[in-house]
């Protein structure tokens, strides 16, 4: 995973991983997000200035309504990883939750809006791929202890078919 903007991100993350960094992430960048991802399809965000962001569209588990979410992420080949640390609370995000109830999703990134199909990674692909997010953002690993007990869950999206975008 060859990534230009690595260094910025070690210089970055033991801010992003404390307190302060995760309430600057929570409540100033991600709203921030959520209004330049769709304005921009994707090309601009606060949150991309440190670490790759998207759009993740969801179908709402409870609502069935969309629901969008900025999040950062990396690649793994030709799939999006997504960890559901939700800043490292006892919950699981609502995000996490929507896609484990209706697995199809859009993402929008680089000017470009597409469907995938998630699926939730267990065992040894879990393992593999919670080595390659921590080596992403170490923050990872303080978000797992501010967890505690709660297994922070990786999601894998794949490309899918058009047809199978959420309404």
């Amino acid at each position: 995973m060859q990534d230009h903007a690595a260094w910025w991100r070690r210089i970055w993350t033991p801010f992003f991983a404390s307190a302060p960094g995760r309430a600057f992430i929570r409540y100033v960048a991600q709203p921030a997000d959520r209004l330049l991802l769709p304005l921009t399809r994707g090309r601009f965000t606060l949150s991309r200035l440190v670490y790759p962001t998207l759009l993740l569209t969801t179908i709402g588990a409870k609502s069935g309504r969309p629901r969008a979410t900025p999040l950062i992420y990396f690649r793994d080949g030709p799939r999006i990883v997504l960890v559901a640390s939700n800043y490292g609370g006892a919950r699981h995000p609502a995000w996490y939750h929507n896609l484990r109830t209706t697995p199809r999703a859009t993402v929008t990134l680089e000017g470009a809006t597409r469907p995938y199909l998630a699926h939730e990674a267990s065992g040894a692909e879990r393992a593999e791929l919670w080595r390659k997010a921590v080596a992403f953002y170490g923050g990872y690993a303080t978000y797992q202890r501010c967890a505690g007990p709660r297994q922070i869950p990786i999601m894998v999206l794949e490309p899918a078919p058009e047809h199978s975008a959420p309404a």
